[in-house]
C-alpha cells in the first residue's frame, strides 16, 4: 500500500481500509474532490500504467467506477473524463478499444445533471467533457493523429509530453551529501 503524505487523512485510511492498488490509488487522487484538477505528471504516470496488463485493469476499472458517481461527486466523473481523455491519446490503444466499446457510458454523460445548493450547472462541464471525447472517439483519423502526435512529442523530447523525462535518473551529487539532483543518463 502506498502511503502519501501531501493526500489528505481521510482519503489515505480510505485507500488503506480498501486495500487498494497503487493503480487504483493513482486514479482515485487523479479523480477527488479537490477543486482543481490532476497533475500532468500523474497522468503521464496513470497513461504509463495502462501498458501493463494487470495495472492496466485495475485503473480502468477504477475509472469507470468514477464515471458513474453522480450528485455532489460530479468531480469525480469530469475528472474521469479529462483522464480517460488523455490515456486515449497517451496510454494503451487497449484504453481507445475500450472506451469505443462503452462508447454509451460516455455519450450517456452528454446528459449529466448537477446543480448545486446556489444554482450554479456544475453538470456543463462534464456534458462538455462528454461530448468532446464521444466526437474524438468517434474519428478515426483524428485519433489516430492525436496520438502519433503525442508519441512524436514523447519520441521528440526523451520525456512524456509534459517534460518529465522517462530514463531519467536520481543520483547524489559528488561534492558530499545533499538532494538528488535528476540526470537525462545513467551514470
Amino acid at each position: 500500500m502506498v502511503v502519501d503524505c501531501r493526500m489528505p487523512i481521510h482519503r489515505t485510511i480510505k485507500n488503506v481500509v480498501h486495500n487498494y492498488t497503487y493503480a487504483e490509488v493513482k486514479v482515485r487522487e487523479a479523480t477527488s474532490n479537490d477543486p482543481w484538477g490532476p497533475s500532468s505528471n500523474l497522468m503521464a504516470e496513470i497513461a504509463e500504467l495502462t501498458r501493463n496488463p494487470l495495472s492496466y485493469n485495475e485503473t480502468m476499472s477504477m475509472i469507470w467506477r468514477r464515471l458513474n458517481d453522480h450528485g455532489k461527486n460530479w468531480r469525480h466523473v469530469y475528472k474521469a473524463l479529462v483522464l480517460l481523455d488523455h490515456l486515449v491519446r497517451h496510454g494503451s490503444e487497449r484504453v481507445t478499444r475500450d472506451c469505443r466499446n462503452n462508447i454509451v457510458a460516455v455519450r450517456t454523460l452528454a446528459d449529466f445533471q448537477h446543480i448545486d445548493e446556489n444554482g450554479r450547472d456544475n453538470g456543463l462541464a462534464v456534458r462538455e467533457k462528454a461530448r468532446q471525447l464521444a466526437i474524438l472517439l468517434g474519428d478515426d483519423e483524428r485519433l489516430r493523429g492525436e496520438r502519433i502526435r503525442a508519441h512524436e512529442t514523447k519520441e521528440r523530447f526523451g520525456s512524456d509530453s509534459y517534460g518529465v523525462s522517462t530514463t531519467a535518473h536520481v543520483t547524489r551529487s559528488k561534492r558530499g551529501p545533499g538532494p538528488p539532483f535528476f540526470c537525462s543518463r545513467p551514470p
